[in-house]
């Protein structure tokens, strides 16, 4: 089969169209045509050797991927073949064909494209429980919500409306994904690549601080996210999209009770009644037009390398897909 894997760490031009032995199933697993596969800042880290945990090489990106159920495994019997589904997988996806523990797979709803589904998974959990599990958000508290125009931005600022959020507050970083972060229902649109975005921030509630913030980016944009909460807030660390891992005296949270939490999505993904139901309720969302997914572009799986320096350079918008 055809696959996009990469033999050394590097820029996207490490990405290559090979031709290696499609996967084989095992036991309680099964073999899945891949139709569509999520493009995640994942895979870029995976890419450049800077995840969070190791990547060995060669490696085959790709963690999100929808499509039919070719092959069943010893012992499967609530999927079959024919069967279209989506799932999460730890590595492998960049390909025309995959192995998934059957546990894992959920249903595409009847009117759900691949294309669509597979939006969801990796963005669409780590939205849901960035906010729910590890934010703890409550009814009527505030919410900032970095990145809003990028997939799991975008789909953060509908679940926070979802789950009955004050005011909330998204970035973005030009003013085309500010008008877009306003369309998807934030209340307050904030240019981060101005020097004063924090102090519109705090004006935004009033003086108060919000009480949940979504951070990815590290650096200097967290220390000042830190900045932003009000007592007793929660900070959820999801990602270091800028390369620069943050620092702090820990002593620094005290004088107002915050909240760090580190937030790894494989963690969930151990738990399969968590993220089952979370998805799934999810999906329910899609089906019925009360969630609405960006896709930035959707390209064929050649053009991988290329995907990735499109997201890395912050060019694109929404979710990034690949097809065989």
């Amino acid at each position: 089969m055809k696959a996009v894997q990469f033999e050394q760490y590097g820029s996207p031009e490490v990405l290559e169209v090979t031709d290696v032995s499609a996967p084989t199933v095992s036991e309680g697993q099964v073999l899945l045509k891949v139709e569509a596969i999520g493009v995640n800042y994942a895979d870029t880290a995976r890419r450049e050797g800077a995840y969070v945990v190791p990547t060995p090489l060669p490696f085959i990106p790709g963690a999100e991927v929808a499509g039919i159920v070719e092959e069943t495994g010893e012992g499967v019997t609530h999927v079959q073949k024919g069967d279209r589904v989506v799932t999460l997988i730890e590595k492998g996806g960049y390909a025309e064909y995959v192995s998934a523990p059957a546990e894992s797979l959920i249903p595409i709803p009847e009117g759900v494209t691949p294309e669509t589904a597979v939006a969801l998974p990796l963005q669409g959990l780590t939205a849901y429980h960035i906010i729910k599990t590890m934010g703890r958000l409550e009814e009527g508290e505030s919410i900032l919500i970095h990145a809003g125009a990028g997939g799991v931005g975008s789909i953060a600022i509908q679940l926070a409306n979802y789950f009955k959020a004050g005011t909330i507050i998204a970035t973005a970083s030009s003013e085309e994904k500010l008008a877009l972060v306003k369309e998807l229902g934030a209340d307050v649109a904030i240019d981060y690549t101005k020097e004063n975005w924090r102090e519109e921030v705090i004006e935004a509630t009033g003086g108060k601080g919000v009480d949940v913030a979504l951070e990815m980016a590290g650096g200097d944009i967290f220390h000042e996210t830190v900045k932003c909460m009000r007592s007793f807030g929660r900070v959820v660390v999801y990602g270091v999209a800028s390369g620069n891992p943050a620092q702090m005296y820990l002593s620094g949270l005290m004088n107002r009770n915050l909240s760090v939490v580190g937030f790894f999505l494989p963690q969930i993904m151990k738990k399969p009644k968590l993220f089952q139901s979370s998805l799934q309720e999810l999906l329910t969302l899609l089906q019925k037009d009360e969630l609405r997914l960006i896709i930035g572009g959707v390209y064929p799986l050649a053009e991988a390398a290329n995907v990735h320096a499109l997201m890395q350079g912050r060019k694109t918008k929404g979710k990034l897909v690949l097809v065989p």
